[in-house]
């Protein structure tokens, strides 16, 4: 798919602000039902990534309707930024909407000065084998091995270049770990 361009949210775009509000209780809401469960959660969410110092950026199509959008905040002085959210509407995911956001991503990074992306993704329902596993006392071992198990978006993320750095077991409760992953940006001379 082709027939969309990736640009800022500002906050005069109500309409489309509205529409990525709605994305991210349609997007989540299989696998991930907390995450923004009202429209008035995903709405202060989408509202908190216009703020001064944060990505919004939002694939758009030819009438200007919100297929997807990416937001993030500078992390460790600007150096690292956290990717989150990521949200593609369930009806164009697929078609390289998420890949193209993530690339835009990365360029608003590097143009910001960022050297490294970092964003967690939940394995709330067992989509991994790390989700409803006991993770302790070996939990590098379970990374090494993880395996997707069921259309878990870690996968996505590597094939756009992130890397496993590490899990936060239980951080969603028991045998609900957190994945975090993260990609350079920016070459340096380490």
């Amino acid at each position: 798919m082709t027939d969309y361009h990736i640009r800022s949210l500002f906050f005069d775009d109500r309409t489309a602000i509205d529409e990525a509000a709605h994305l991210l209780t349609i997007a989540f809401a299989e696998h991930w039902p907390g995450a923004w469960p009202t429209h008035a959660e995903a709405l202060a969410e989408v509202h908190t990534m216009l703020t001064p110092g944060y990505i919004c950026r939002a694939a758009c199509d030819a009438a200007g309707h919100v297929l997807g959008w990416v937001g993030g905040e500078a992390q460790y002085d600007g150096h690292v930024w956290e990717l989150h959210p990521l949200a593609v509407h369930p009806a164009v995911q697929r078609r390289g909407i998420g890949r193209a956001l993530v690339a835009d991503f990365e360029a608003q990074v590097a143009q910001r000065g960022g050297v490294t992306i970092l964003l967690g993704t939940d394995d709330e329902a067992g989509m991994t084998t790390l989700g409803g596993a006991n993770l302790y006392p070996h939990v590098w071992k379970h990374i090494a091995n993880v395996h997707n198990l069921r259309g878990h978006p870690y996968t996505f993320y590597e094939k756009c270049g992130f890397v496993i750095v590490g899990v936060i077991p239980d951080a969603n409760g028991l045998g609900k770990p957190d994945i975090l992953m993260a990609k350079r940006v920016q070459q340096t001379n380490v």
